[in-house]
Formats: C-alpha cells, sequence, structure tokens
C-alpha cells in the first residue's frame, strides 16, 4: 500500500533540510519495499509572498488526508514584523490545530560522541535520555480572547490561557503510555502554586495517574523543573507539561544535546499520521550555503516511520546510522566540523543497516 507524504520544506534552511530527510526515507523504503508518494507545498513566509497567507486551506485539507506530514522550519528577518496581520507562524498553528495534533514529542538524547559539545560539565550529561511531551493545541498560543487595548493614553494587551480537562487528559494518558514503554518515570511540570489552569492540570494528572500503578510520578513546579534540567538532568525520563511551558524547556533542554540541530520532534493526534519537523528554526543566516546540520530533519524521519507509517525496524535503523555517524567522528560545522549538508546526510546513508523485512 502506498504512504502519502505531505512535504512543506517552508523557509531558510527549510528546503535543504527535508531534502536530507527524504534521501533517507527513499532509503528506508527501497529496503522495506515501501511505495512512498510525496507532494509539495508552501508553507510559513514563501507562503506569504505566493498566495498571501502562510497556510492555505487546498494545503491544510491535503495534510489532513496525508500518512504523515514532515515540516522543514518557517519565518526570517523578511517576514518578522510582530504586527504583520499575517505572520509564518500562524501557518504552523494553524497547521497543529487542523491536523488535531495534541501532543508534540521531543526526544532528547545526549550522544557519548558530543558529550563535550555541550555547555555543560560532562558528569552532568551521562546518561541523559529523556523525552518531553508537551501539549500543543491548547494554552496561551490559542486562549480567547486576545486583543490589544487602549485607554486614556495607555496601551495594553490581554492573552487568555484556558484549558478544557479533555484537553490536558488525553496529553496526559499519552505521556503516562510513553512512560510505562520506558523506565517508568514522569514528571508533570506546572505552575500549580499560582495558576488555575495548572491546580485543574495536576488533579487530572493524578486522575490518570490510578490507571498507571507501575508508572512513578512527580509534580514538579515549571521553574523548578528549568533549574533541575541544567543542574541534573539525567533524573528525567518522561516530562508532560503545558504548551507555553513546554515550548520554554525543550529549547532549554536542546542546550543538553549539544546543538539545536540535532533534535527531531513529532506532534501526534488522536487521527494517526502526524507532523515531523526538526526543532531548529530556519536559520536564514546559513541558508543556501549548504552546511546545516541535517541530523534534525533525518532523526524527524524517524519519528515518521515509527508513529506515523508503523515501521519500527526502519526508524531504530535511522537512528543507530545516526548515532554510529557521530561516534565516527561525522560533523557539521554547528558540532565543530567541516561536513556540508550533504556530506553528512551521505555519512548517515552509508552507516544504515536495516534489519531483515518481515
Amino acid at each position: 500500500m502506498p504512504f502519502h507524504i505531505v512535504v512543506l520544506p517552508g523557509d531558510g534552511i527549510g528546503p535543504e533540510v527535508t531534502q536530507a530527510a527524504r534521501q533517507v526515507l527513499d532509503a528506508a523504503a527501497a529496503h522495506y519495499k515501501l511505495t512512498l508518494n510525496y507532494t509539495e507545498h508552501l508553507i510559513g513566509g514563501c507562503a506569504i509572498d505566493q498566495l498571501g497567507t502562510a497556510l492555505d486551506d487546498a494545503t491544510l485539507a491535503e495534510c489532513q488526508q496525508a500518512d504523515a506530514v514532515l515540516l522543514g522550519a518557517v519565518g526570517g528577518p523578511k517576514w518578522d514584523d510582530p504586527t504583520a496581520p499575517v505572520r509564518p507562524e500562524q501557518g504552523l498553528l494553524a497547521l497543529r490545530k487542523g491536523l488535531g495534533v495534541f501532543a508534540n514529542l521531543r526526544p532528547v538524547r545526549v550522544y557519548p560522541a558530543l558529550i563535550d559539545a555541550s555547555p555543560l560539565r560532562p558528569e552532568k550529561l551521562r546518561g541523559v535520555d529523556l523525552l518531553v511531551v508537551r501539549e500543543l493545541t491548547g494554552g496561551l498560543y490559542f486562549g480567547q480572547p486576545k486583543r490589544r487595548l487602549e485607554e486614556n493614553g495607555r496601551r495594553g494587551a490581554v492573552d487568555s490561557l484556558f484549558y478544557w480537562d479533555y484537553e490536558i487528559e488525553r496529553v496526559v494518558e499519552l505521556a503516562f503510555q510513553l512512560a510505562a514503554a520506558r523506565r517508568g518515570r514522569l514528571a508533570s511540570v506546572d505552575k500549580a502554586n499560582v495558576l488555575e489552569t495548572s491546580r485543574l492540570w495536576r488533579q487530572i494528572v493524578q486522575q490518570v495517574a490510578q490507571r498507571y500503578p507501575q508508572v512513578q510520578v512527580e509534580h514538579v513546579l515549571v521553574d523548578t523543573a528549568a533549574m533541575r534540567l541544567v543542574a541534573s538532568p539525567a533524573a528525567f525520563d518522561v516530562i508532560v507539561t503545558e504548551n507555553m511551558f513546554g515550548d520554554i524547556l525543550t529549547d532549554e533542554a536542546a542546550v543538553l544535546a549539544g546543538s539545536m540541530g540535532l533534535l527531531p520532534s513529532a506532534s501526534l493526534g488522536a487521527a494517526g499520521g502526524g507532523l515531523y519537523e526538526p526543532i531548529h528554526g530556519s536559520a536564514p543566516d546559513i541558508a543556501g550555503q549548504g552546511i546545516a546540520n541535517p541530523l534534525g530533519a533525518i532523526l524527524s524521519a524517524a519519528l515518521l516511520l515509527r508513529y506515523g507509517l508503523k515501521q519500527e525496524s526502519a526508524a531504530r535503523a535511522v537512528e543507530q546510522a545516526v548515532e554510529r555517524a557521530l561516534q565516527e567522528g561525522c560533523r557539521t560545522r554547528d558540532l565543530g566540523g567541516s561536513l556540508s549538508t550533504q556530506a553528512m546526510t551521505e555519512a548517515v546513508l552509508e552507516r544504515l543497516s536495516f534489519e531483515h523485512p518481515s
């Protein structure tokens, strides 16, 4: 059966790294006799320039029918005016909402070969292998009302932090399932000493925990979590948190790995498929130079194989090939090396060793 993958290269280095990910997907497809049909569409700043919107209805409709969506990055200085009525990130938010992907999975692993690439001391990084599960469609980014105010010569603004119980329960349920399949530890991050939404969050975590007695649960205030991610990151297994907290904490956690260019993500919903993208931005300062690190996109392709296409063996093979390449000294510039985007991609392809298809 053919799989339909929508590719949204986006802006900046997005086209370069999604091309790298496609090469790896094609290698997996050739070995496992999978048929992958790609269609490519615009999103972000390039979509604004050509279509007048960051994500048009036809592209969203095709993404909703696809088996998976592979995204590069959106944004850049050209579209950086926060007061503009149409902005690149609106396309990303609309895509997540339209696909119904409510959980963003961001694995953070410190490769032994790169332990010196992080600003943290090596002893802090040994054994770091954590997974952040971020709620993706609620909270401040989507809460209503949002408005600007002017009164008596003063200017103000309102954003609303809002969650329904079901929005919390579905992402927490997934986090418990993932923790049960890993090392059995779940840290729920909130700000329950201040926020009413966090108190609701904590209550629902406690309710769901009753269904997973094998998982050890702790409640961590977000400021404490930020501190512990630096002081003792190896103590975490799975972290689950709301939208904005997750956005901030995952960027902090990227420092552990040594480069944002290394980290993938998967955004999942109830209806299969999913959205897969590296966590880095569009890096306009290096776009078009062929020096971007493709590993975040390649590892996102591995997550696409795992969660979107249910090809676990292929996903593991890609992840192992990346680790071998790093272990054997292959580095792009952000990691202190000199390999181009294509050379790094080829280093991974050369080290792919697939299991025999079942």
